[in-house]
């Protein structure tokens, strides 16, 4: 998966949010920004792209989006529980009516035999609307993972603005 992949995304990630007239907000991670990046390199996105959470320690998750200690603690950061709480307190915590989140291991280390380098779980909501959560198994370094989290957080976008059902892991 190359950048124009990733541009390209994007570019429809914006299309179908403001055809809509809605705006999206990010909550990250594993990509570190990086969510945030592709959008933001799209000309025009500030009509569509509200704000982004970079909440790469619990500590974030838990003051800036809210995520309860009882969720990390019961499932931990990586988890799609905590991808939920981390999309909904992204939504509530901005202007945004969508609203994407990452969780993940992307390595080389910090993986364990239950959540393996690679396991990266998403949410995806659109407020007072659809929701739904995925873990995914990537593969490859840990740019490629990074990579690869980033362009199934804008299709899942796209996939729930369109209202395709999601896809088993």
């Amino acid at each position: 998966m190359d950048d124009l992949t990733l541009e390209d995304l994007a570019r429809e990630v914006g299309s179908t949010l403001a055809q809509q007239g809605l705006m999206l907000v990010s909550a990250e991670s594993c990509t570190g920004g990086w969510l945030g990046q592709a959008i933001t390199s799209t000309a025009g996105s500030s009509a569509w792209y509200e704000r982004g959470f970079i909440t790469y320690a619990d500590i974030s998750k838990r003051e800036m989006l809210g995520v309860s200690s009882t969720t990390l603690e019961q499932y931990g950061a990586v988890s799609e529980e905590a991808a939920y709480e981390m999309a909904e307190g992204a939504i509530a915590r901005s202007h945004a009516q969508v609203a994407v989140a990452v969780t993940g291991i992307a390595g080389p280390d910090g993986g364990t035999a239950d959540k393996p380098v690679g396991m990266v779980c998403f949410a995806w909501i659109i407020k007072e609307g659809l929701a739904r959560a995925e873990t995914h198994y990537l593969s490859g370094n840990r740019e490629a993972i990074r990579r690869q989290s980033v362009a199934k957080a804008l299709q899942g976008v796209i996939d729930l603005l369109q209202g395709i059902p999601p896809m088993v892991a």
